[in-house]
């Protein structure tokens, strides 16, 4: 069920994008020859006027054909030649491949005020100037190989009791919790927790070590915060979707940056790359935890689609955004042979580092 989850959502965020650059093309009077949903083989289609709707075998994802995208001899000079991507004005062709970029961080932006129209959990120091209801201590992050995780915490439980002995307290703050584990380090804490409207209770014994920069100080291994729900009237919701994403988009751009800057310095970790396998996963956890947090992970996968696509490499927008930037510069049109080998390549290079992120996902997983 999670694989076909992942499937759909996989599919509704690339098809939305390759809509971005239908929608524009058709504008600009360009002719799109096909709009397939899946990849071929085709099983069947319908042609309405010069454009073949298809829907495809391959469910992983769409595709548009736009005539010219690629340069060809009836793209340059055949009869339709006028109305191809090549031959209309360079700000045209911008518009058409930042477009599906533009898809992306819409829909990211409608899934986000969709989500504080029914209520979106939200940390309490994000929430300033509203009102949050059902506010809680939760776990934020279990980390690996922690006494946390051995006894079988998970991200989203809410922490109602720490309990030594005789000795109880009912945290608030993660302050609380770190201060009752660090005064009972050396016992057995038991911690109540509800999750899916049930309690569950945890036996942990803390340890020092567990804390990177805390070293001598005991820990289970959680990160914790406040967390409440948000509920908004949509036009509202609509401003608070519109801040989320733009924090979503600097996020990314950020992390992007700095992985780019360690890779190039021969510092770059596979670790902080997740391909499709290790996605599918994360699509479980999610849906696990509840349609909201689905609908906020959908958001995150179709802004970091937007981000990548914006990269200056070859087969990507931004890589084919930077071939109409050089055309523009040096006043003549890219040898097609030259394009066409370029992104090519390019497309080879992307399938060589989506299968090496492949293998470490399944190395992961296999060895988690």
């Amino acid at each position: 069920m999670t694989v076909i989850l992942f499937l759909a959502i996989l599919v509704a965020l690339i098809l939305v994008h390759e809509f971005g650059h239908f929608l524009v093309a058709k504008w600009a009077r360009i002719r799109v020859d096909e709009f397939g949903i899946g990849f071929p083989p085709r099983l069947f289609g319908r042609k309405r006027g010069e454009t073949l709707y298809s829907v495809n075998a391959l469910p992983l994802g769409g595709f548009v054909k736009i005539f010219g995208e690629d340069p060809s001899e009836a793209a340059l000079s055949g009869p339709d030649a006028a109305r191809s991507f090549i031959h209309k004005p360079k700000i045209v062709q911008l518009a058409v491949l930042v477009a599906g970029v533009f898809g992306n961080i819409i829909l990211a932006w409608l899934l986000l005020s969709l989500g504080f129209t029914i209520g979106m959990p939200t940390a309490l120091e994000q929430a300033e100037g509203h009102t949050l209801t059902d506010v809680r201590l939760v776990t934020t992050s279990v980390l690996p190989d922690s006494p946390a995780e051995k006894a079988g915490f998970l991200l989203g439980d809410s922490i109602q009791e720490l309990s030594v002995g005789q000795f109880s307290v009912r945290p608030e703050k993660p302050e609380d919790v770190a201060a009752f584990v660090s005064a009972h380090g050396k016992e057995d804490v038991t911690v109540l927790v509800s999750r899916d409207d049930r309690q569950k209770k945890f036996t942990v014994q803390p340890k020092v070590g567990v804390i990177a920069n805390e070293p001598e100080v005991p820990a289970i291994g959680i990160a914790m915060g406040v967390v409440g729900t948000l509920t908004l009237p949509p036009p509202l919701a609509l401003i608070e979707g519109a801040q989320a994403t733009g924090g979503l988009l600097r996020g990314t751009v950020v992390g992007l940056y700095h992985f780019v800057v360690q890779a190039l310095a021969g510092a770059g970790d596979f670790s902080q790359i997740t391909g499709p396998v290790g996605i599918v996963g994360l699509v479980g956890d999610a849906s696990a935890l509840g349609f909201i947090y689905l609908l906020s992970f959908t958001a995150l996968i179709s802004v970091n689609l937007a981000v990548i696509n914006l990269l200056p490499f070859p087969s990507l927008d931004g890589g084919r955004f930077l071939f109409v930037i050089i055309e523009a510069m040096k006043g003549s049109a890219i040898k097609p042979a030259i394009a066409n080998t370029v992104n090519a390549v390019g497309f080879i290079l992307l399938i060589l580092l989506m299968l090496a992120v492949t293998y470490h996902d399944i190395v992961k997983l296999v060895t988690s």
